[in-house]
């Protein structure tokens, strides 16, 4: 017997630019402190757990501000925009 599914579709987070800054921000904070800004920000997304993002400069709550999916909406935006010739959409 076939399975057949249907294909979710989320709907776009409305402010980009916020995510973006803050998705930044909290960057710069994690590498202000000594930190892997990278690895830190991947151990946020995975376990969603804010202890991974530093508390320097207002970093953690500016984080939690922000969904993960959100956060991984403007990483995937960035990532597909910068290395793609397709229209920003």
């Amino acid at each position: 017997m076939t399975q057949m599914y249907q294909t979710l579709t989320m709907k776009p987070i409305q402010d980009s630019n916020k995510a973006h800054a803050i998705v930044m921000y909290v960057y710069n904070a994690l590498q202000e402190k000594g930190y892997d800004p990278i690895t830190q920000l991947v151990g946020y997304m995975i376990s969603g757990d804010p202890t991974y993002i530093t508390g320097h400069n207002g970093a953690r709550s500016m984080i939690c501000q922000l969904q993960r999916d959100e956060i991984m909406e403007e990483l995937v935006r960035y990532y597909v925009v910068g290395n793609t010739a397709a229209p920003n959409t």
